[in-house]
């Protein structure tokens, strides 16, 4: 089993799989992960590293992430479904490989962080929540995500989902199965708890 890199190395690496806009917004992610932990009571390091390592298989090639996934036996719905999903699934099995990275708590968050899941840790929402909502995104909406995060964690990461399953919907695009099990787990939860915060 190969040693962890510290943090100026795994920078480095993480820096090297992707294009100056990619890394900055890792960045922001890597930060806005951190302040989101330390206000639900996440554990702040594992947020920013997994926030660091969140979109290491972003920029690459459709084909080589279509066979690391392969050869780990993805499902087939995730195979046949929409190719910007892939480098989530991709980059929690490389980030062990290629970087050591063996806490399944951050392995989970960076696996999860675009579709979501049923019962999604703590650690997951903070990760999921901060892509959407780092300070380089700009998106209709993105401003009432910030706020929510503020107050709601669920809210603002219901609210993130509902409106990506939205946008798929009217770019007549498949919704993977897991984002609406995410979103209706959400919903419901909250329901069963007296409804959302803000």
């Amino acid at each position: 089993m190969m040693e962890p890199l510290d943090r100026e190395a795994l920078l480095a690496r993480v820096r090297a799989q992707m294009h100056d806009k990619r890394y900055q917004h890792t960045l922001g992610v890597a930060e806005s992960a951190r302040q989101l932990a330390l206000l639900y009571g996440a554990d702040p390091d594992k947020a920013e590293l997994a926030g660091f390592l969140h979109d290491y298989c972003k920029c690459w090639p459709v084909d080589k992430m279509f066979e690391i996934l392969v050869r780990h036996d993805m499902p087939t719905e995730l195979l046949q479904g929409d190719k910007e999903l892939w480098h989530s699934f991709a980059g929690a099995i490389v980030i062990q490989s290629e970087l050591g990275v063996t806490d399944p708590e951050i392995i989970q968050a960076v696996r999860y962080h675009t579709t979501g899941r049923v019962g999604m840790t703590l650690l997951e929402k903070v990760v999921c929540v901060a892509d959407y909502i780092e300070p380089n995104r700009d998106f209709p909406g993105v401003g009432m995500i910030r706020a929510l995060a503020e107050k709601d964690l669920d809210a603002a990461l219901a609210t993130a989902l509902g409106g990506t399953i939205q946008f798929l919907i009217e770019k007549h695009k498949t919704v993977y199965p897991l984002t609406l099990l995410a979103y209706n787990d959400l919903v419901s939860r909250k329901g069963r708890e007296g409804g959302f915060n803000g």
